[in-house]
């Protein structure tokens, strides 16, 4: 069998339909996703908010590179859990003022069970803010992400 070549660049496209003033449904590949706002904001809270989903994603891409990072350095995760806790200044989705910076400040809360030792976990640390493509786009939109990593060992 031939060896699969990785392209470094690629083109996405997802497409959205928009069945309400609140709700997009986006294909992705063959899987769809539901965007929506909870009944309180005038949606059917059929799926997460547009800004939960950008948390969701930064949770979704941590799990994955930190999972990336540790296998490079060696380290077996026997579990991984990520949380992400942020605060957002709503001020901007309500119209009452341009923010440049909605999501200040963002805690990603990363529980690991490893038999890594600490220097090869710094490692991987170290790696997960290089790599996570997530997390680079809301630093160099100026919003403070820490990574705050709870290692448990077996």
């Amino acid at each position: 069998m031939a060896e699969v070549k990785v392209k470094n660049v690629v083109n996405m496209r997802l497409e959205g339909s928009c069945p309400s003033h609140s709700r997009t449904d986006v294909l992705v590949r063959d899987t769809e996703l539901t965007i929506d706002e909870p009944f309180e904001r005038g949606g059917t809270n059929l799926g997460p908010s547009p800004t939960e989903t950008l948390l969701a994603a930064l949770a979704g891409c941590t799990n994955v590179i930190s999972q990336k990072c540790a296998a490079k350095n060696g380290v077996t995760f026997q579990s991984i859990s990520v949380d992400v806790k942020s605060t957002f200044d709503r001020r901007g989705v309500t119209l009452q003022e341009e923010i440049d910076v909605p999501f200040e400040n963002i805690e990603v809360l990363i529980d690991v069970t490893t038999d890594a030792d600490d220097e090869t976990m710094e490692k991987v640390k170290a790696d997960l803010t290089r790599f996570c493509p997530v997390a680079k786009v809301f630093r160099q939109a100026g919003s403070n992400v820490t990574d705050v990593w709870t290692i448990t060992r077996p």
